[in-house]
């Protein structure tokens, strides 16, 4: 798994410091750089937009303001993504419930797993939301 990010330039976007610095740590000890944290939506969107980017974890609520618009862009861009939250898949718009999403409290490992299926090759694709 390492090996698929290596190298991978991924943006985190999580407003919670401790989770967001446990998540920089572990993919850039997967070799993966690691674009941000981004604390609030205005500085993730002028970081998708200004920088090269292999893929994205989000999370669903930052400070009370939805990260929906900055996976839409993503999703414009072709940049791979997905969405940590504790929201359940019912509050989630419709049009974002096929992007992949893992629930809050989550193990480090299972994120990293998640991140690397993000971009193929060995593994299994990431499960969508289920309906």
């Amino acid at each position: 798994m390492a090996g698929a990010l290596q190298g991978k330039r991924i943006l985190v976007v999580e407003d919670e410091y401790f989770i967001a610095a446990d998540l920089k740590r572990a993919l850039c000890g997967t070799g993966a750089e690691v674009i941000g944290p981004a604390g609030n939506l205005a500085e993730a969107q002028h970081l998708a937009g200004t920088t090269r980017l292999d893929a994205a974890v989000l999370d669903v609520n930052l400070g009370g303001t939805p990260s929906f618009s900055l996976a839409e862009q993503l999703r414009s861009d072709a940049v791979p993504h997905l969405f940590l939250t504790g929201y359940d898949s019912w509050s989630i718009p419709a049009g974002h419930r096929t992007t992949p999403r893992l629930p809050k409290p989550f193990a480090m490992p299972v994120v990293m797993e998640a991140i690397a299926k993000l971009f193929g090759g060995d593994h299994e694709p990431p499960l969508p939301f289920s309906s």
